[in-house]
């Protein structure tokens, strides 16, 4: 297999096409601050976790020259599953309370890998917390980060740039995301601070400060009793958008919901379906954007048929168009008689 940091003509051709789906997922996408670009020396982007692959995918469009990211091991066990994983550029990062003794056995192996990555200039992104959850705070820091950072410190300059991810909504489709980058933490400067400090110790240094700068990227809330009731107060201080104007929106808007629910019917109710079996909603809107970024070109293949076979050209293309914006609309439309979540930042 070719290597990370080699032109890979496949995920060349796809990215654009990937980054374009991701884009629609929303309504509206805000980067904040600049992401590290020309750094001479080895970057770890370590964002919080809420949303799952939705979260991989926000921080990619940042990176047209490509980033490797790690992932649960246990997505790896199948070999095919493994060898589409690795043109991704997505390493196993396993965990010892939750994967195969022989997955654990397999983490030496893969930091020399991310090591490499490293070494050859290509950023690698860590979600530091380990796993995800849909709140407005963090879980505890792992050591993976800190692992990571003060092993590629002793050879190289490295930096770990905390990113903070904020959604309006992690359940439903077409919300808006902040995508907010933060000052880099320089690892190499915090090296004599930790001298002779065991390794635990030295560790838990580079975990505080990360935790410090992720609060102050989000709209964070402490994960304490008073968490729900602190996150309505929040809410309840934000606008609400003019009801009044939604419903006109809404029946103006309503003979283009038909026709566009009507072209996306297959995309949007696979998509419902598969949400609808799902014990961890937090996924729906990955599977969501897997539904959009497989099924839009099938079914434009199937609408230029049937279209061009029983409609003008003109009026075909047309179609087609009107196809392509469908799914967006028919989520956007469903937002207006169910209104999103308002952004809290």
């Amino acid at each position: 297999m070719a290597e990370f940091w080699d032109r890979d003509r496949t995920y060349a051709f796809f990215r654009p096409y990937v980054d374009l789906c991701t884009r629609l997922s929303y309504r509206r996408m805000e980067v904040v601050g600049e992401p590290p670009r020309g750094y001479d020396g080895a970057v770890i982007i370590a964002p919080n976790h809420t949303n799952t692959l939705m979260d991989a995918l926000v921080v990619l469009r940042s990176f047209p020259k490509g980033i490797v990211f790690g992932a649960r091991a246990d997505i790896f066990r199948k070999p095919a599953i493994a060898r589409i994983m690795h043109m991704l550029k997505i390493v196993p990062l396993a965990r010892s309370n939750r994967d195969r003794p022989e997955e654990v056995a397999r983490n030496p192996q893969t930091f020399i890998e991310i090591d490499r990555v490293l070494e050859h200039g290509l950023p690698f992104c860590i979600f530091s917390e380990g796993r995800h959850r849909p709140m407005h705070s963090l879980l505890p820091i792992r050591r993976g980060v800190a692992t990571l950072a003060f092993r590629s410190a002793e050879q190289r300059p490295t930096v770990v740039v905390p990113v903070g991810i904020d959604y309006s909504d992690w359940f439903r489709h077409r919300g808006l995301v902040r995508v907010k980058y933060g000052d880099p933490i320089d690892v190499n400067a915090l090296l004599p601070s930790v001298q002779g400090l065991s390794v635990s110790t030295r560790d838990n240094v580079l975990q505080d400060e990360l935790r410090d700068r992720l609060s102050k990227l989000i709209f964070y809330l402490p994960d304490d009793e008073h968490y729900e009731e602190r996150l309505a107060e929040a809410e309840a201080e934000k606008p609400v958008r003019h009801r009044v104007r939604r419903v006109v929106q809404a029946v103006l808007s309503f003979p283009l919901f038909l026709v566009c629910a009507l072209l996306s019917l297959p995309m949007w109710a696979l998509a419902e379906w598969i949400c609808s079996r799902m014990k961890d909603p937090a996924f729906q809107n990955t599977a969501r954007f897997g539904v959009r970024m497989l099924g839009t070109p099938v079914f434009f293949v199937i609408w230029a048929v049937v279209l061009f076979l029983l409609l003008p050209w003109w009026a075909a293309l047309c179609g087609l168009g009107l196809f392509l914006i469908s799914y967006s609309v028919f989520y956007d439309w469903l937002g207006l008689v169910r209104p999103l979540g308002e952004p809290l930042w």
